[in-house]
């Protein structure tokens, strides 16, 4: 049997945490409740989260703050759970490393459809049932790049690891299973998202971009990723396994 994945609650709200808290342990997680960036970096360091519920408006250390540094230290699921609906705060919030961006007020049920959705593609049997069909374990290979899908793991010519989101990963694997072939933004949100991307969600173009920074030489001239306007992207190395 394995273990509940575990969720940190952070927002300096504690009727919000304790909402969340609640509905999530009926849902069969457990939940740690923190309400500042000081406590989050102390729960990380003795009982590690498998995801985080981060809101931006925090007294304080600022929201995107807090991401970049979880990007930076901590390889979790990282939901942004927050009243700031603007769309430039939500492509900030996707840009540096979240894997996916709620606006309240939110509907319970489908946060914690997402919160699944994360923790399904950082482990394929979070939600406590194993994939109708997985997709085999596979090492591809291009430009230089090697891209280990086991255990998920991007490493760069001179055999030094490149940390990726969840969002990131699963999105260089969609095209490095489909080289030469033009893939649409819709098949990118579903290889990326599954059943809970949203309609016209264009959140991919920028997972695309970040993507770009890390594996292109210069992002603003991508070789490997390129554009193909009105039909979507497509990798343009060869791949070969093994």
């Amino acid at each position: 049997m394995t273990s509940a994945p575990h969720i940190a609650v952070l927002d300096d709200e504690v009727d919000i945490t304790l909402l969340l808290a609640n509905y999530l342990q009926g849902h069969g997680f457990r939940v740690t409740q923190i309400h500042d960036g000081a406590a989050l970096r102390a729960l990380m360091a003795d009982d590690p989260a498998d995801l985080v519920l981060l809101d931006l408006g925090l007294p304080g250390e600022d929201g995107f703050s807090i991401a970049r540094h979880m990007r930076e230290n901590w390889r979790c699921g990282l939901v942004i759970v927050t009243g700031r609906g603007d769309p430039v705060d939500k492509v900030v919030g996707l840009e540096v490393g979240a894997d996916d961006y709620v606006t309240k007020p939110f509907d319970l049920r489908e946060l914690v459809a997402r919160v699944k959705a994360v923790l399904r593609r950082l482990t394929p049997d979070a939600s406590g049932a194993a994939a109708a069909s997985p997709a085999p374990a596979e090492r591809l290979r291009f430009a230089g790049w090697r891209l280990d899908t086991a255990a998920r793991s991007l490493t760069n010519a001179q055999g030094e690891p490149v940390a990726l989101t969840t969002g990131e990963f699963d999105l260089l694997c969609a095209f490095a299973r489909h080289p030469g072939r033009v893939l649409s933004r819709d098949f990118l949100l579903e290889q990326t998202r599954g059943r809970e991307a949203a309609p016209f969600d264009r959140t991919i173009d920028v997972q695309v971009g970040r993507l770009r920074k890390k594996i292109e030489a210069n992002a603003d001239d991508p070789q490997f990723i390129k554009s193909v306007r009105g039909a979507g992207y497509i990798l343009v190395p060869p791949v070969t396994h093994g």
